[in-house]
């Protein structure tokens, strides 16, 4: 039969104990969470301040770069010898005649001539914009191998196209400070601002889409609330809700799928930018 001295017999006592100390001092370190604790509560969200912003209401079109107003048609008689000028002021930038060539008054014009250096964009805009564009309206204009110039909308088509529903409109270009020369045919893009709204204004991110809606979620009494809101216009990254919101209210920066209604949180208050140009 074994036998074991008293010595080895306390020293593991002595260890066992040690040990039992140990475990208690861990687990005094991290108590047990308490019954019915959320884990989420320990997690921070990040939250940002719903804020007025306003917002541009803005039409694009794109289209070519034409000739101005006015066509200048020579109408010189058969045989006959005459001394030409241009009836205005401008630049040529196409011409049909050849040297020797007959002239007659109902062929094709000799001479297309951009008066006073005018040029239009002729762009092709949706039916539902149509509407909103007027004459007059100012616009900026980005023209291919030229840059940024100025330009007011000068006529608006009354009709569409009746399989695109695209209808056109005419953008004068006012003002060229590029330095650069204007091409015939070369193409552009305008923006048209047609009017502005100004409301509650969150980032683009704090927005979900679903088959139940747009919602976002607010934190309210440190617990997810899910918001379900009408959206409007939409710039620099921030998009305007127009019901569902109000000014001030703390909504979930990022919302995402694994916050749900009721669940509670730690909000982090984000600053960031929200105004709409």
């Amino acid at each position: 039969m074994p036998h074991f001295s008293t010595l080895h017999l306390f020293r593991a006592r002595s260890a066992v104990l040690a040990a039992a100390l140990a475990t208690a001092a861990t687990l005094a370190a991290f108590p047990a969470r308490a019954a019915g604790e959320d884990p989420l509560k320990s997690e921070a969200v990040t939250v940002i301040k719903a804020t007025k912003a306003c917002f541009a209401d803005i039409v694009e079109v794109s289209g070519t770069v034409s000739a101005g107003q006015t066509i200048a048609r020579l109408n010189l008689p058969e045989g006959g010898i005459a001394n030409v000028t241009a009836p205005v002021s401008g630049v040529i930038s196409a011409s049909t005649a050849v040297i020797g060539a007959m002239a007659s008054g109902k062929g094709e014009a000799l001479f297309t001539i951009i008066a006073r250096g005018e040029y239009d964009l002729i762009g092709l805009v949706p039916s539902e914009d149509l509407g909103k564009l007027q004459v007059n309206q100012p616009s900026s204009i980005t023209v291919i191998g030229t840059g940024m110039v100025d330009g007011n909308v000068r006529r608006v088509a009354p009709t569409v196209e009746p399989n695109s529903q695209l209808g056109q409109v005419f953008i004068g270009i006012t003002r060229n400070n590029t330095g650069r020369k204007l091409l015939v045919n070369a193409s552009g893009r305008a923006l048209i601002k047609t009017g502005q709204s100004c409301g509650v204004a969150v980032p683009l991110t704090a927005v979900q889409y679903s088959s139940a809606g747009t919602v976002v979620q607010v934190v309210r009494r440190e617990r997810i609330e899910t918001k379900r809101v009408e959206t409007g216009l939409i710039s620099g990254g921030a998009i305007e809700i127009r019901e569902g919101l109000n000014d001030g209210d703390d909504v979930v920066a990022r919302a995402g799928a694994l916050l749900r209604e009721g669940d509670p949180v730690r909000p982090m208050q984000e600053k960031v930018s929200q105004s709409g140009k």
